[in-house]
């Protein structure tokens, strides 16, 4: 089936996604080893490491909120039928539609009272409203991945077909 510009959108998010959790992983793996078998510390590893975090978080909202791999309870949702399910799924997709973006909505207020407020990291004095912006991006980005999730649940079932278990051999 031949990927459409949505799917390669879809997929660059998620590629989004990843690149900060290896940018999170080298972070830490650097300031530990650096500590540990140096006693060298990197300036601001400490709030860099919190700001990172951050960031990966709403970009990892971004990327499972679309597919429907975050933790979900399917107690109801397998015990009803296939219509019901479309309608459980479409419900549930409309709620967290709503709920991150006004989370979306809430912290770009943030992203903004931090600019004014010129935070900065502790060692560095680097500003921090930028990875707040990051974050910020992330959560818009789960925003529209939800939206598009609703449009294709509604309109495109079929491209959201999950895909089936494969047996362990």
């Amino acid at each position: 089936m031949p990927r459409n510009y949505m799917d390669r959108f879809i997929d660059s998010i998620e590629w989004v996604a990843a690149a900060f959790v290896g940018i999170v992983a080298v972070d830490i793996f650097a300031t530990v080893l650096l500590r540990y078998f140096f006693s060298i510390s990197i300036p601001d590893s400490y709030d860099f490491g919190q700001l990172l975090l951050g960031i990966l978080i709403f970009w990892g909202i971004a990327a499972t909120s679309y597919r429907g791999t975050h933790i979900t309870v399917d107690l109801v949702w397998s015990n009803v039928g296939p219509k019901y399910q479309r309608w459980i799924d479409v419900f549930a997709t409309l709620v967290l539609l709503f709920v991150v973006t006004v989370q979306t909505y809430t912290l770009f207020d943030k992203v903004i009272s931090t600019r004014e407020a010129n935070l900065q990291t502790f060692d560095l004095r680097l500003p921090v409203w930028p990875f707040f912006l990051l974050a910020w991006l992330g959560d818009v980005a789960a925003v529209l991945l939800i939206a598009v999730r609703t449009y294709r649940l509604l309109f495109r079932p079929e491209l959201m077909a999950r895909p089936a278990i494969q047996p362990i051999e």
